[in-house]
Protein backbone atom coordinates (compact mmCIF):
# COMPACT_ATOMS: atom_id res chain seq x y z
CA UNK A 1 0.00 0.00 0.00
CA UNK A 2 1.48 3.37 -1.06
CA UNK A 3 0.78 6.07 1.52
CA UNK A 4 3.47 8.56 0.37
CA UNK A 5 0.87 11.27 -0.36
CA UNK A 6 -0.81 10.97 3.02
CA UNK A 7 -0.90 13.74 5.59
CA UNK A 8 -2.04 13.81 9.18
CA UNK A 9 -4.46 16.58 10.14
CA UNK A 10 -5.27 17.36 13.75
CA UNK A 11 -8.24 19.62 14.37
CA UNK A 12 -11.87 19.91 15.19
CA UNK A 13 -14.46 18.27 12.98
CA UNK A 14 -18.06 19.32 12.73
CA UNK A 15 -21.04 19.03 10.45
CA UNK A 16 -20.10 22.45 9.02
CA UNK A 17 -16.52 21.50 8.12
CA UNK A 18 -13.17 20.85 9.65
CA UNK A 19 -10.81 23.32 11.30
CA UNK A 20 -7.20 22.20 10.89
CA UNK A 21 -5.07 22.99 13.93
CA UNK A 22 -1.97 21.13 12.75
CA UNK A 23 -1.07 19.35 9.51
CA UNK A 24 1.87 16.99 9.04
CA UNK A 25 2.45 16.23 5.36
CA UNK A 26 4.07 13.13 3.81
CA UNK A 27 7.51 14.81 4.00
CA UNK A 28 7.18 15.60 7.71
CA UNK A 29 6.53 19.34 7.27
CA UNK A 30 4.34 20.68 10.07
CA UNK A 31 2.04 23.66 9.57
CA UNK A 32 -0.19 25.26 12.16
CA UNK A 33 -2.78 27.41 10.35
CA UNK A 34 -4.02 29.02 13.57
CA UNK A 35 -0.54 29.80 15.01
CA UNK A 36 -0.36 33.57 15.69
CA UNK A 37 1.80 35.36 13.10
CA UNK A 38 1.58 38.79 11.49
CA UNK A 39 3.42 41.28 9.33
CA UNK A 40 2.14 44.83 8.88
CA UNK A 41 3.36 48.10 7.40
CA UNK A 42 2.19 51.70 7.02
CA UNK A 43 -0.37 52.36 4.27
CA UNK A 44 1.16 55.77 3.63
CA UNK A 45 4.10 57.86 4.81
CA UNK A 46 3.67 59.24 8.31
CA UNK A 47 5.05 62.77 8.21
CA UNK A 48 6.64 65.08 10.77
CA UNK A 49 6.62 62.59 13.62
CA UNK A 50 6.92 63.90 17.14
CA UNK A 51 7.68 62.55 20.58
CA UNK A 52 6.15 59.07 21.17
CA UNK A 53 4.48 58.84 17.77
CA UNK A 54 2.60 55.55 17.48
CA UNK A 55 3.30 54.10 14.05
CA UNK A 56 0.12 53.81 11.98
CA UNK A 57 0.26 50.31 10.48
CA UNK A 58 -2.70 50.08 8.12
CA UNK A 59 -1.56 47.41 5.65
CA UNK A 60 -1.57 43.79 6.77
CA UNK A 61 0.71 41.62 4.65
CA UNK A 62 -0.67 38.71 6.67
CA UNK A 63 -2.40 38.24 10.01
CA UNK A 64 -2.66 34.55 10.68
CA UNK A 65 -5.20 34.01 13.48
CA UNK A 66 -6.46 37.64 13.34
CA UNK A 67 -4.58 39.00 16.39
CA UNK A 68 -3.51 42.37 14.93
CA UNK A 69 -5.86 45.39 14.88
CA UNK A 70 -5.66 49.16 15.37
CA UNK A 71 -1.84 49.23 15.16
CA UNK A 72 -1.61 46.70 18.02
CA UNK A 73 -0.86 43.00 18.34
CA UNK A 74 -2.80 41.19 21.10
CA UNK A 75 -1.37 37.87 22.30
CA UNK A 76 -4.08 35.19 22.15
CA UNK A 77 -2.20 32.85 24.52
CA UNK A 78 0.60 33.08 27.08
CA UNK A 79 4.00 32.35 25.56
CA UNK A 80 7.20 33.71 24.09
CA UNK A 81 6.74 35.86 20.98
CA UNK A 82 9.38 36.87 18.47
CA UNK A 83 8.68 40.50 17.58
CA UNK A 84 10.63 42.51 15.02
CA UNK A 85 10.42 46.04 13.66
CA UNK A 86 12.24 47.92 10.92
CA UNK A 87 11.49 51.61 10.42
CA UNK A 88 12.83 53.55 7.48
CA UNK A 89 12.96 57.19 8.50
CA UNK A 90 13.29 59.97 5.95
CA UNK A 91 14.92 63.33 6.79
CA UNK A 92 16.33 62.42 10.20
CA UNK A 93 17.08 65.65 12.10
CA UNK A 94 20.67 65.98 13.38
CA UNK A 95 19.49 68.64 15.86
CA UNK A 96 17.54 65.97 17.80
CA UNK A 97 19.20 64.74 21.00
CA UNK A 98 18.24 61.16 20.16
CA UNK A 99 15.75 58.85 18.45
CA UNK A 100 14.29 55.66 19.87
CA UNK A 101 12.41 52.88 18.14
CA UNK A 102 10.22 51.68 21.01
CA UNK A 103 8.56 48.28 21.24
CA UNK A 104 5.93 48.71 23.92
CA UNK A 105 4.42 45.55 25.40
CA UNK A 106 2.12 45.20 28.39
CA UNK A 107 5.06 43.87 30.42
CA UNK A 108 7.93 46.11 29.30
CA UNK A 109 9.08 48.73 26.81
CA UNK A 110 12.24 48.03 24.82
CA UNK A 111 13.90 51.15 23.42
CA UNK A 112 17.28 51.14 21.67
CA UNK A 113 18.57 54.65 21.00
CA UNK A 114 20.64 56.47 18.39
CA UNK A 115 22.19 59.90 18.69
CA UNK A 116 22.08 61.47 15.20
CA UNK A 117 25.20 63.64 15.39
CA UNK A 118 25.99 63.60 11.68
CA UNK A 119 27.42 66.44 9.58
CA UNK A 120 24.04 66.84 7.81
CA UNK A 121 20.49 65.43 8.00
CA UNK A 122 20.53 61.91 6.48
CA UNK A 123 17.93 61.44 3.74
CA UNK A 124 17.23 57.86 4.95
CA UNK A 125 17.97 56.04 8.18
CA UNK A 126 16.75 52.63 9.33
CA UNK A 127 16.05 51.70 12.95
CA UNK A 128 15.63 47.98 13.67
CA UNK A 129 14.68 45.84 16.63
CA UNK A 130 14.17 42.10 17.09
CA UNK A 131 13.40 40.50 20.44
CA UNK A 132 11.96 37.38 22.01
CA UNK A 133 9.51 38.69 24.62
CA UNK A 134 7.20 37.04 27.11
CA UNK A 135 3.54 37.89 26.79
CA UNK A 136 0.52 36.70 28.72
CA UNK A 137 -2.83 36.07 27.04
CA UNK A 138 -4.39 39.45 26.09
CA UNK A 139 -1.12 41.39 26.51
CA UNK A 140 -0.53 43.90 23.74
CA UNK A 141 2.44 45.15 21.71
CA UNK A 142 2.92 48.12 19.41
CA UNK A 143 5.77 50.20 18.07
CA UNK A 144 6.39 53.91 18.36
CA UNK A 145 9.18 56.39 17.77
CA UNK A 146 10.51 58.94 20.16
CA UNK A 147 12.42 62.00 18.96
CA UNK A 148 13.90 64.05 21.78
CA UNK A 149 14.05 67.77 20.80
CA UNK A 150 14.97 69.08 17.35
CA UNK A 151 12.66 69.85 14.44
CA UNK A 152 9.73 67.51 13.84
CA UNK A 153 10.65 66.90 10.20
CA UNK A 154 11.30 63.15 10.11
CA UNK A 155 8.88 60.91 8.23
CA UNK A 156 8.14 57.18 8.56
CA UNK A 157 8.31 55.57 5.12
CA UNK A 158 5.94 52.86 3.87
CA UNK A 159 8.95 50.51 3.60
CA UNK A 160 8.72 50.04 7.38
CA UNK A 161 7.54 46.79 8.97
CA UNK A 162 6.35 45.25 12.25
CA UNK A 163 6.07 41.48 12.52
CA UNK A 164 5.75 38.74 15.08
CA UNK A 165 4.87 35.14 15.80
CA UNK A 166 4.38 32.77 18.72
CA UNK A 167 7.74 31.04 19.11
CA UNK A 168 7.10 28.79 22.12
Amino acid sequence: LDDSNDSLTIGLGSALGTTSHMVIDANGHITKPLQPAFQVQPSSDQTNMGDNTVIALGTERFDQNGDFASHTFTAPVTGRYQLSASLRIQSLDTAADYYQLRLATSNQTYAPVIEPKFSSDPLYWTLTLSLLVDMDANDTANINVRQQSGTQQADIDTESYFSGFLAC
